[in-house]
């Protein structure tokens, strides 16, 4: 590098550095809004139930579906994450607004008897497939011996084919 252009360097340096420093606040800014996204009523709509009606928020249209909406509104209104509104309906309305059930006590069989209702089909699966190919196997050999016509027969099939084309 020659010696003007390490001059160069050096005169920028500073504004460049003090441009850097004036920003970092704004970025940090940034970032922790960027880190805490916010939550908007359709995606809290989608996991949360109408308590009177027991149907998703979403297609409810009681009078207590609308106060519900309203409240999840102020809740998004003062900030608050998609976590932060889900803990303060079941605070103000009970476990029975969340669409799915806790992952903790009986309400865990929700989600681990499903899986291993499909575990099981696939270990019957896995069991029952190679006796099926064998089968098939099998019947695909037997049905490939086709018996021989007689002289009769042949005959009457070539005389059937000549009158039709």
């Amino acid at each position: 590098m020659s010696q003007s252009h390490r001059r160069a360097i050096r005169r920028m340096a500073p504004p460049v550095v003090a441009l850097a420093l004036a920003l970092f606040p704004t970025l940090a800014c940034a970032q922790a809004r960027a880190a805490t996204p916010r939550t908007t009523l359709l995606t809290i709509e989608h996991q949360v139930m109408c308590v009177t009606c027991k149907i998703p928020l979403n297609v409810a249209e009681s009078p207590q579906a609308s106060r519900e909406r309203a409240f999840i509104r102020g809740l998004i209104a003062e900030g608050q994450t998609e976590a932060q509104v889900k803990s303060s309906l079941v605070g103000q309305y009970g476990q029975s607004v969340l669409a799915l059930p806790s992952t903790k006590g009986f309400d865990l069989a929700a989600y681990l008897v499903p899986a291993a209702v499909v575990l099981a089909l696939i270990g019957l699966l896995a069991l029952l497939l190679p006796s099926w190919r064998r089968h098939a196997r099998a019947q695909a050999g037997r049905a490939a011996t086709v018996p021989e016509l007689n002289a009769v027969d042949a005959t009457r099939l070539e005389d059937d084919l000549k009158r039709f084309d």
